[in-house]
């Protein structure tokens, strides 16, 4: 036989007849939203600060137009970008033109750009980093329309776009210390 279980039950006091409770209800209320105003005003300076962050922003160029495109214009308008992100000046970087695909409503253009950190000791590295850019040219935009242009670095799926994030010397160390470790790992 199963024991029984002894349970109790506490009164509830009601709240709002509590004499403990003195503050009326339109003063306690001015309160809280005098409170949320404040937090939400906070919250909304620190994301302008972060948006627009003045010690830090974040570097574009201006793109040119679906009418003014040319592949060789469109290689020299990503040397360009790249060479505003902040890295030390040991770091060089190429960029080529790859491929065009043709699809469906759009052309897209694919540029490689290769960083590499030369120094005396080792002037032709084994290891650099490459980022694949693509320029979208829509077939059906006016010629006055921006163009699109996207990035992934290798071995990431993350797609980047120029204006939107800055870009650090960091990611590019960091992809040339892992291909490091492998070589290591595996002899090469």
């Amino acid at each position: 036989m199963k024991p029984k279980k002894r349970v109790r039950f506490q009164e509830i006091e009601d709240v709002k007849k509590s004499p403990a409770r003195q503050v009326p209800a339109r003063e306690d209320k001015s309160k809280v939203t005098e409170l949320a105003l404040a937090l939400v005003t906070k919250a909304i300076a620190a994301a302008v600060k972060t948006v627009e962050d003045t010690d830090y922003p974040i570097k574009n160029i201006k793109w040119i137009t679906h009418g003014e495109f040319t592949a060789e214009r469109g290689r020299r308008q990503i040397a360009q970008f790249v060479s505003t992100w902040e890295c030390q000046p040991r770091w060089v970087h190429y960029t080529d033109f790859r491929e065009r695909r043709d699809l469906i409503h759009s052309f897209h253009y694919i540029y490689c750009v290769r960083w590499s950190a030369p120094t005396a000791q080792k002037p032709l590295l084994q290891v650099s980093v490459a980022a694949r850019f693509t320029i979208k040219i829509n077939k059906n935009k006016p010629p006055d329309a921006p163009i699109d242009v996207s990035y992934v670095f290798e071995g990431q799926s993350l797609v980047h776009r120029p204006g939107t994030n800055r870009p650090r010397e960091k990611w590019l160390r960091d992809m040339v210390e892992a291909k490091n470790i492998v070589i290591e790992s595996t002899g090469l």
